[in-house]
């Protein structure tokens, strides 16, 4: 007989399949980023996990300038990530929907600046289109 393995509250997922690379988005359906990665609690990489050890929990889900580390291998530095704590996901789904607002987020700090002061320059820029 196998010996079950110990189970935690919660839901078992897949990260590669539920969590990288999907959208977020916010209560109002904003997009907020996408996925690259995730943080894991009190995991020692490289290092297989014993039999009979619980499943590893995830406390953010990161999100960072990752396109140059795709292409080129490697890892951003862990400054340049960008975390959303694993207590604002609300949902998953096709998108991981969070509870708090985009604006609230270090995430878009990138795309607020975008807005404020590049969009907003551009005739019609500042308005929805009519």
């Amino acid at each position: 007989m196998t010996k079950s393995p110990t189970v935690r509250a919660g839901r078992l997922i897949d990260a590669n399949l539920h969590l990288l690379d999907r959208q977020v988005l916010d209560p109002e359906n904003m997009p907020v980023a996408t996925v690259d990665d995730v943080e894991l609690d009190d995991v020692l990489w490289n290092t297989p996990l014993p039999p009979g050890t619980p499943a590893p929990v995830v406390t953010a889900l990161l999100s960072g300038p990752v396109l140059a580390t795709r292409i080129f291998g490697g890892r951003p530095p862990e400054s340049r990530w960008h975390r959303i704590a694993w207590t604002h996901v609300v949902e998953i789904g096709t998108a991981i929907r969070i509870g708090i607002n985009a604006n609230e987020l270090d995430v878009s700090w990138v795309e607020r600046w975008l807005r404020d002061h590049v969009i907003r320059r551009i005739p019609g820029g500042s308005h929805d289109p009519e």
